[in-house]
C-alpha cells in the first residue's frame, strides 16, 4: 500500500522561507464600553485626546500591544442582516418580473449552440480532487461567491464533461459533495459525485487545464448508478496544524489571565490549577525578563512608564463607562467638525509611543515563536482530545443546533496529536488528526479551540465532558488556515464495488501527486499565511482580552462562571446596554464569521 506524506514528514524536509518575527477589571461582572465597540471598527492609532489623558493613553497602548498583527482590530459585520437584505432584494426582483442575475459559476450558451451539440452518454462518477482553500469562500457552490465547486463546475463545462444544455445548473448533473469545507479550509483528498461525459481518455487533463493550480482533479472513477459521495462515505480524516505557542498560558496581565487565578482562589482550586500549569509556571516571568525588559530599557523614561503600565497594570476602577448618549455625541462632534490636529511635539511623542508598541509586539512574537512545548504539555493536550472519543452531543461545537437535536450526536473514532513537534525556521508546529464518521459545520475547529483553551488555561479536561450538557456556551472556532481534509474513506462501498468488477474508491493510486500538491499548495500556504496574518496569536489575544464572562468556563468556576453576575441596580442596567451577546462575542474573537443564513446541508460537514 502506498503511503501518504504526513505534515511531520513534509515539515522535516521542508526548506522554508523566513518568518518575521486591554483591558482587565477587578470585579467579576464587567462590561464593554461603547467607545471600545466603536474603536473596534477602526485601525489602531493614538488620538490627540488620548495623548492628553494618561488613563486613555495607557488603554490605547494596551490595545496596540495585544491586538492583531498591525494593531488593528478585525472588523466584524452583521452578515445575517446582509443575507436578509440580499434575499429580500432577490424576492422583489422576482415579484416585479425582473431578471435575477445568474450564478457566477453558470456558463450560458445560445439555444442554437445547445441544439447543435452532439448528445453523448453520461455516467455516474466519483471525481477525486484536492485543493487549497485560500482565497475561496469554502467548498460549496455559491451564486455570488468564488468557491471550489464553482470553479470545478465551470471547468467540467469548459472541458466538455458537461453538456451545454446542463451548463448553467449543477442539479441537472446530480452534483453531490462528500464533505463541504469552510472558507479557507484545504483538502488533500475530497470527492464529488455527479453525471459526467467521460468518453475522452484525457478528460482529467482537460479539466485540470481549466483549473487554477490550487485545485487538482486526481482521477475520475466510474461508479454505480446509485452512488452518492455524501451518503456512502464511511468516515473522514482531518488534520489540523498549529504552532505550539498556542498552548502558552494567557499573559498574567490579561483579563482572562487574572480571572483564572482569581476564580481558582475563590473555588479553592489554586494548587490543582498550579499543578496543571507546572511546566509553564514561570514562562511569562522569564519571557518578560528575556525579551520585553531589554526593549523597555531602550525607551525614554516617560515612554517606558506608559508601556509598562499598559502591559502590567490593571485598568483603574474609576474609569467610567461611556454611555450611548455620550458615544453618539462624541461621534457627532467628530463628524461635524474637523478633528483637532496634533502639534509637532505631539506628533513626535506619538511616534515614539507607536515605535515602542511595535518593538514590544515584535518582542512578544519572538518570545512565542521560540517557545518549545514540553512533552508533559503535549500529554495534557492528548488527555483533552481523548475526551472527544465515542458518541457525544456536540451541539455546542456547531451552530443552529439545540441540545435535544438528535443530529448533534456524532461519533469520533480517534483524535491524536503527533508527540513529536516539528520546527519550521524557528517556529514549532504540532499536527492533530481526527477521524470521525461525520462532522457538523465548524465542529473540528471548535473542538481544537476548546482543547487548546483547556490546556493553555490550566483547566480540568473534564470541562469538555461538561460541554456536552444542556447549557449553551460560546466556543470559538480556531483559525481556518490550519485545517485540512486529509481524505474521506469509502471502505463499505469499495468492497461491494470490487465484487461487481468496479474500481474501489481510494486515493492510493494518486499518492505521489497528492503529496507533492500538499507540500506546494497546502502546507506552504499554511506557514506563509500564518507569517503574514499572525492569525493564531491574534486569536488567543482576542480571547485573553475579551472583558466579559463568556469564556470563563475554562476557569475553575466551570460553566457557571461564564454567566454574568448581575445585581438589580441602575448602574448595572446601564452597563448591560453595552454588553455583547454570545454570538457577538464569538464574532469579535474569530478571524471571520461565516454566513449562518441558508446553511448548506443543515450545517453538515463544515469542519
Amino acid at each position: 500500500m502506498r503511503s501518504y506524506v504526513s505534515a511531520r514528514q513534509y515539515l522535516a524536509g521542508f526548506l522554508c522561507r523566513s518568518f518575521s518575527p486591554v483591558n482587565s477589571q477587578r470585579h467579576f461582572t464587567s462590561y464593554t464600553p461603547l467607545s471600545n465597540l466603536r474603536r473596534s471598527l477602526e485601525p489602531w492609532t493614538i488620538t490627540k485626546e488620548e495623548l492628553a489623558d494618561p488613563k486613555k493613553l495607557i488603554a490605547s497602548v494596551r490595545r496596540g500591544i495585544w491586538e492583531g498583527q498591525s494593531g488593528a482590530s478585525r472588523q466584524t459585520s452583521d452578515k445575517r442582516g446582509r443575507i436578509d437584505k440580499e434575499n429580500q432584494a432577490k424576492r422583489q426582483k422576482l415579484e416585479k418580473g425582473e431578471e435575477v442575475k445568474a450564478p457566477i459559476y453558470a456558463t450560458h450558451f445560445s439555444q442554437e449552440d445547445i441544439e447543435n451539440e452532439q448528445r453523448r452518454p453520461k455516467k455516474k462518477v466519483a471525481v477525486l480532487l484536492g485543493y487549497s482553500g485560500t482565497g475561496y469562500k469554502g467548498m460549496q457552490l455559491s451564486a455570488t461567491e468564488k468557491t471550489i465547486e464553482g470553479d470545478l463546475f465551470a471547468a467540467f463545462v469548459a472541458a466538455g464533461a458537461i453538456s451545454k444544455a446542463n451548463a448553467a445548473d449543477p442539479k441537472k448533473s446530480s452534483l453531490v459533495r462528500c464533505a463541504r469545507t469552510d472558507k479557507g479550509v484545504h483538502a488533500a483528498g475530497n470527492i464529488v459525485s455527479l453525471k459526467l461525459i467521460v468518453e475522452d481518455e484525457d478528460i482529467v487533463q482537460k479539466i485540470n487545464a481549466h483549473l487554477s493550480p490550487q485545485i487538482r482533479v486526481w482521477g475520475i472513477l466510474v461508479a454505480s448508478k446509485s452512488f452518492s459521495s455524501y451518503q456512502m462515505c464511511d468516515s473522514r480524516i482531518y488534520e489540523y496544524l498549529m504552532p505550539s505557542y498556542c498552548f502558552l498560558p494567557p499573559h498574567p496581565s490579561t483579563f482572562l489571565g487574572k480571572k483564572i487565578i482569581e476564580i481558582a482562589e475563590k473555588e479553592g482550586d489554586l494548587e490543582a490549577h498550579k499543578a496543571r500549569q507546572a511546566e509553564v509556571a514561570n514562562y511569562w516571568e522569564e519571557a518578560d525578563a528575556k525579551y520585553i525588559q531589554p526593549v523597555l530599557d531602550t525607551l525614554d523614561e516617560d515612554i517606558r512608564e506608559i508601556v509598562k503600565n499598559a502591559i502590567y497594570h490593571e485598568k483603574p476602577d474609576d474609569e467610567s463607562f461611556e454611555t450611548e448618549e455620550q458615544a453618539q455625541a462624541t461621534e457627532g462632534g467628530a463628524d461635524a467638525a474637523t478633528k483637532p490636529e496634533l502639534t509637532e511635539a505631539e506628533l513626535a511623542h506619538r511616534r515614539k509611543i507607536i515605535d515602542a508598541v511595535k518593538a514590544v509586539k515584535a518582542a512578544y512574537n519572538t518570545a512565542k515563536r521560540t517557545y518549545r512545548i514540553p512533552p508533559a504539555r503535549v500529554a495534557r493536550l492528548q488527555e483533552a482530545l481523548d475526551k472527544y472519543l465515542g458518541t457525544k452531543n456536540f451541539y455546542n461545537y456547531t451552530i443552529q443546533k439545540l441540545y435535544k437535536d438528535p443530529s448533534a450526536k456524532r461519533h469520533i473514532k480517534s483524535f491524536k496529536v503527533d508527540p513529536n513537534p516539528i520546527i519550521i525556521n524557528g517556529t514549532e508546529w504540532l499536527s492533530l488528526k481526527v477521524h470521525g464518521q461525520s462532522f457538523m459545520m465548524h465542529q473540528i475547529r471548535k473542538m481544537v479551540a476548546m482543547a487548546t483553551l483547556i490546556v493553555r488555561c490550566g483547566c480540568d479536561p473534564k470541562r469538555i465532558v461538561d460541554s456536552y450538557g444542556p447549557t449553551k456556551i460560546p466556543i470559538p472556532k480556531a483559525p481556518g488556515l490550519g485545517l485540512l481534509l486529509e481524505r474521506p474513506i469509502f471502505n463499505g462501498y469499495s468492497k461491494k464495488a470490487e465484487e461487481l468488477g468496479k474500481k474501489p474508491i481510494n486515493f492510493e493510486e494518486y499518492a505521489t501527486e497528492m503529496n507533492e500538491f500538499k507540500q506546494r499548495e497546502i502546507y506552504d500556504r499554511i506557514f506563509r499565511e500564518e507569517e503574514e496574518t499572525n492569525a493564531f496569536a491574534s486569536f488567543s489575544n482576542h480571547i485573553d482580552h475579551f472583558p466579559q464572562e463568556e469564556f470563563l468556563y475554562v476557569t475553575s468556576g466551570g460553566i457557571p462562571a461564564a454567566k454574568p453576575a448581575t445585581q438589580p441596580s441602575a448602574a448595572t442596567e446601564d452597563a448591560q446596554k453595552g454588553r455583547k451577546s454570545q454570538r457577538e462575542a464569538l464574532a469579535e474573537i474569530e478571524e471571520e464569521s461565516e454566513d449562518e443564513g441558508n446553511l448548506p446541508n443543515n450545517g453538515e460537514e463544515g469542519g
